[in-house]
């Protein structure tokens, strides 16, 4: 194995349980992301069974069927889209795959059949703007070849011009989704009752917001670069470990409950963030955040799934699987923090 000068800050060594996981994905981009060592061809990976698996049920028209039981009671919703989203965000980050295999052009057609004249791709949660759903799914199309697409030059214009005044994001439309009671916004996010556009842009920015619209400038080698950006990584890196600013996602704990593929913002996306944005250790959140990973390692060199005392962390095959990705994550975010 090559050696890597910047594990010598953990007290275990986290490479060796990744590469001996018996997961060949995982194996994959640890050989190639943390070893640099050379790689075959991605298609190997492209032809496990669960690849398979996943592309045998995607339709013709591109998308995957939801069995969401609620399709009826909440006739607004586009359930069927947010099973791509998910399906995709697997497919990409997991595995690799890109535009040139069928299964991802299929699955970007039907995305961008979904994008409204504003630039969003809507119906997640009903006729309502969804900025923080939009920034991760244009992330996985750029991640797949995408980003020159004018489609997602659209989209990307369109979270600029969905920020609050401070440069951050909101969950929902900018601001005005705390505006409304619990009830009045289930039938807003569910029912056919119009966009709405009242938006209190004075409001606060929510990290749980920021942090996953942000994966969409990251991963453009042109917005990555806009004082926007940096502008919404100041805000996410200053908020770590705080409590967000609206009631989404609002405890501190919720920092600690990690996910792979990413989706909601937590501390190894949003340290994965920070380091693709060019944030550095001289940042003490973030000095404090890699402290807190060298703290936390566990014994056998990887990292729990989540140690949020809110939140169940049951055992079992599919959270020790995370536990390798979640970890394989923490690498990637450490390599470029201790270069």
């Amino acid at each position: 194995m090559t050696a890597v000068s910047w594990v010598k800050c953990f007290a275990y060594d986290p490479v060796t349980p990744l590469l001996e996981s018996g997961n060949p994905a995982v194996i994959y981009f640890t050989r190639r992301d943390l070893l640099q060592e050379p790689v075959r061809d991605l298609s190997e990976i492209w032809a496990l069974d669960d690849v398979r698996d996943i592309i045998k049920r995607q339709t013709a028209d591109g998308h995957w069927l939801s069995k969401s039981a609620n399709k009826a009671k909440h006739p607004a919703q586009n359930y069927d889209l947010l099973e791509t989203f998910r399906f995709t965000n697997i497919l990409v980050n997991q595995y690799g795959l890109n535009r040139s295999h069928p299964c991802i052009e299929r699955a970007a057609e039907y995305l961008f059949s979904c994008q409204t004249d504003e630039g969003d791709i809507r119906g997640i949660i009903g006729e309502q703007y969804a900025p923080y759903y939009n920034g991760i799914i244009v992330a996985n199309l750029n991640r797949s070849g995408y980003e020159d697409d004018p489609r997602v030059k659209a989209a990307m214009n369109w979270l600029l011009s969905m920020r609050q005044n401070d440069g951050g994001w909101v969950i929902g439309s900018p601001g005005c989704m705390g505006t409304y009671s619990r009830e009045e916004r289930d039938a807003l996010t569910t029912q056919f009752v119009g966009t709405r556009r009242d938006f209190d842009r004075d409001q606060p920015f929510g990290h749980a917001g920021t942090g996953m619209v942000i994966r969409g400038f990251v991963t453009h080698s042109f917005y990555s670069t806009s004082p926007e950006a940096k502008q919404a990584g100041q805000l996410l890196a200053d908020s770590l470990f705080k409590r967000n600013n609206h009631s989404s996602y609002q405890h501190p704990d919720n920092w600690l409950r990690f996910q792979y593929p990413f989706w909601w913002t937590d501390l190894v996306s949003a340290l994965d963030s920070l380091s693709l944005l060019g944030f550095t250790l001289d940042h003490p959140r973030i000095t404090q955040a890699l402290d807190w990973l060298v703290e936390n390692q566990t014994s056998s060199g990887l990292w729990k799934h989540s140690y949020s005392k809110i939140h169940k962390a049951a055992e079992n095959a599919k959270t020790r699987e995370l536990q390798l990705w979640v970890s394989l994550s923490i690498l990637r975010a450490c390599k470029i923090l201790l270069a």
